[in-house]
Order: C-alpha cells, then structure tokens, then sequence
C-alpha cells in the first residue's frame, strides 16, 4: 500500500495542473497561479514521500516528469499566452467575453500569432524533463532551470501586476518585446548547460548545506520587502549563487 502513496500525491500534483489549465485558459490567472503554487508544493513531497517510505520507482519518476509538463509547462505556457494577449489589447484585462476575446487575439479574420509564441515555454519545458528523465548526472544538482522554478518565474507576472501596483512595473510586463524576451530567456535556461544546486539535505548540518541554508534566508528576507517581485529576483540570486558556488568548488 505504502508504495502507492508518492504516486498519489503526483497524481493530485496532474489534477492540480489541470485546473489550473482551465483557470488559465478562461484568463482567471490568479486561480492559475494558486494551483499550480499546489502542484509545484505536491511534487516537492511526493519525492519526499518516496525518500522516507523507500519507495522510488522509475514509475514514480516517469509519473513525476508527465504531472510537470501539464503543471510547470503546458500552464505556463497558457499564462504566457493570456500575456502576449493583453500585450496587444493595450492593457490588463480580465474579462473573458467573446469581444474581449476578439479584440485581443484576432486581427481582421486572423487569429493573432503573436500570443502562440508564449508555448516556446511549454515545448522547451516537455524537452527538458525528457532529457531530465535518460540524465544520470541530475542526481544531487540541475543541469538547466528546473522547471518548477521556472514555471515560478512565469507565475510572478500576473502576481504582480495585479498586487504590486506599480504603473512603471506594469507598463514593463505588459510590453511585447519584454513578455517575447523572457519566453526565449526562459526556454534557454530550461535546457542550458548551467549547473544549479539542489535543495536537497542529505543532513541539517550548516557547514554541508551553507549555500543552501544562505540561499533560503536570502529569499525569505526578499520575499517579505519585495512582496512578488521578490521571485524573479530570487530565481535570478539562485542563478548566481549557484555559479559561483561551482566556479569555488573547483578552486
């Protein structure tokens, strides 16, 4: 019975993606986002589940992998959409009415291509876990973003655009070019050569997890003065830190 319990949790991680797709596509981002934050906090235990119960299975990992593409890249690739949308019609909106609709994804009697460019996300996502899934150096650091973490990334926009109330923040993730450039900075991250460390503790010791440890009260203290700006921020401190923790660790 117990070797079933990880896979439940994923399983739940695949029905929180899921909803968060429909919310997604129906432009309700805020309700996107919260689930796929669930999804995102249920693949972080169902690997911990399978650790503590001694359960791992290459079932549970081709199962993790397929919850991730639904949840960290078929959903972000929706919310991109819905930017790249909005980028159009000239602003934040939220209303989900056929006018509304017509207004920001066609021109004339042609469906806008624009929006589309916003599944680059998902594409670059389903290739990174693929390689993820054959990849026997990922074990205890990342070749490339994870995608959970970049789906995070992705997730910020509508948060703050919608908490930060910020007019200067807004005019810059509503901008085409900016919305177009994080989608391909995001799709190299994903499947680039970078090496990043877990945030795995293989025991609670400060001086074998300083980097990790360091990292955690960094984005914790950000988090509390940046509110949902803090994310991108914290994603990029993980970037860095992780850089130049390698480039020390072969010195």
């Amino acid at each position: 019975m117990r070797r079933h319990i990880p896979n439940f949790i994923t399983l739940m991680n695949v029905f929180c993606g899921s909803v968060a797709a429909v919310f997604a596509v129906m432009n309700q981002l805020e309700l996107a986002v919260f689930f796929v934050f669930l999804g995102i906090i249920l693949d972080f235990f169902d690997g911990l589940a399978a650790r503590i119960l001694d359960v791992k299975s290459d079932l549970g990992l081709q199962l993790d992998s397929l919850a991730d593409v639904i949840t960290c890249g078929l959903v972000p690739g929706i919310i991109m959409f819905q930017l790249l949308g909005m980028s159009m019609s000239g602003g934040w909106n939220m209303d989900i009415s056929p006018e509304a609709a017509n207004d920001t994804f066609w021109v004339g009697l042609k469906l806008a291509p624009l929006p589309f460019v916003g599944f680059l996300i998902t594409l670059a996502s389903a290739y990174r876990l693929a390689k993820f899934n054959i990849d026997e150096n990922q074990v205890n650091s990342f070749i490339g973003l994870p995608t959970p973490a970049n789906a995070l990334l992705i997730m910020s926009l509508p948060l703050i655009l919608l908490y930060q109330n910020n007019d200067i923040l807004n005019s810059i993730i509503l901008n085409q070019w900016f919305l177009i450039g994080v989608t391909l900075l995001s799709t190299y991250l994903l499947n680039s050569k970078i090496e990043l460390f877990a945030l795995k503790f293989d025991n609670w010791s400060f001086k074998d997890n300083s980097q990790r440890y360091i990292f955690l009260i960094v984005s914790l203290v950000l988090l509390m003065t940046m509110k949902f700006l803090a994310i991108p921020a914290i994603i990029t401190f993980y970037i860095l830190s992780s850089a130049v923790g390698h480039v020390s660790s072969r010195t």
